[in-house]
């Protein structure tokens, strides 16, 4: 019987669980609030659309990296090295 709560199959695939994935890199890259938010949803469409929804999480993933970018543009600055 499949978890869909604790462990949902489009998300258990593979070698990686994508929750740990996401907060393994939120981490590295010490991002919180809102934009760790965004962040973790562009991994998780992107990690499932194959199993899930496609094309759909794939236009999510996009949705939320264009607000992303839109949040971040006027502010970057890169961790540990020179903007370009």
């Amino acid at each position: 019987m499949t978890d869909n709560v604790e462990k949902p199959e489009h998300y258990t695939f593979g070698k990686y669980e994508c929750i740990d994935v996401i907060e393994e890199l939120s981490k590295q890259n010490n991002l919180q609030g809102a934009e760790g938010f965004l962040y973790g949803n562009i991994i998780k469409y992107l990690w499932r659309y194959k199993h899930k929804n496609g094309i759909e999480d794939l236009q999510k993933a996009r949705w939320y990296l264009d607000r992303l970018i839109s949040n971040t543009e006027n502010d970057y600055k890169p961790v540990g090295g020179k903007e370009k």
